[in-house]
């Protein structure tokens, strides 16, 4: 059992179960990691050339952390492709390396994935309510199959920065259309917090390792921050600097 289904249970109440007394009314208005599905979709190669609102190396860095995510805590992960033998291109390889659980559902040339009935019939049978999506392009691919799953009861959140578009303009209508409809933007590092809670827990290295992903500035951070603890320890001790292994989450993160 992963740590995610020991600190979390299906109860709809969200809270932790750590050990620790916590506020009742804390987590109430975040994702429920018990009740949620992660639908990557159509991040292809292809596809990618068109991206235009953001850097492909950032999309592809906070699609392959949010994969991670999922494997780490046994987040149901769907992925689907529209056409990867035509121009769209093949998915890219990072999710399935990094989510070897994935369920891959194929097409029949469905632009919108919730046309497709078995993509709709496998996110049915995870039995979950709260869909995470992201994708190529947000414009379409994302935003055709969220606004039907919204419209079918589904609570719908998009990462914004794991989704691409040709242009600023089609990513700020984008946004528009989906805030009118009641769909949540969000993004890679608040999807991990959400679904994070506390560092009171065993896969808290892991868990930093993918703040250092969402935000590379983060990993300086805390490195500058243990090699003052470094610095600070060794000036009590007069025995100059150790070398030892880093008990802060982000440094042990990368000694693993």
């Amino acid at each position: 059992m992963s740590s995610q289904n020991q600190l979390f249970k299906p109860d709809g109440k969200n809270s932790i179960h750590d050990g620790i007394e916590h506020s009742p009314s804390g987590g109430k208005a975040l994702i429920d990691p018990t009740d949620t599905v992660l639908l990557l979709l159509d991040h292809q190669s292809g596809l990618f050339q068109n991206v235009k609102d953001i850097a492909v190396a950032d999309l592809r860095r906070n699609t392959t952390a949010l994969a991670k995510l999922a494997a780490l805590i046994d987040l149901p992960l769907i992925i689907t492709a529209s056409i990867p033998e035509g121009p769209n291109g093949p998915l890219m390889p990072e999710i399935q390396q990094v989510a070897p659980h994935a369920v891959y559902v194929p097409r029949r040339g469905e632009v919108n994935a919730w046309d497709n009935a078995l993509f709709v019939k496998t996110v049915r049978e995870t039995g979950k309510k709260t869909l995470i999506i992201a994708g190529v392009w947000t414009n379409v691919c994302v935003m055709f199959p969220a606004l039907d799953a919204k419209a079918e009861g589904y609570n719908v959140y998009v990462v914004i920065d794991a989704s691409g578009d040709p242009s600023e303009l089609a990513s700020r209508t984008t946004l528009a259309r989906f805030t009118q409809a009641g769909v949540i933007p969000t993004s890679t590092n608040a999807v991990t917090c959400e679904l994070h809670r506390t560092w009171n827990r065993p896969d808290a290295a892991q868990l930093a390792e993918l703040y250092c992903m969402a935000s590379p500035s983060y990993q300086a951070v805390m490195e500058s921050f243990n090699k003052a603890q470094e610095v600070e320890a060794a000036k009590q001790t007069n025995n100059g600097p150790k070398s030892t292994r880093s008990t802060t989450p982000a440094l042990a993160a990368q000694s693993r």
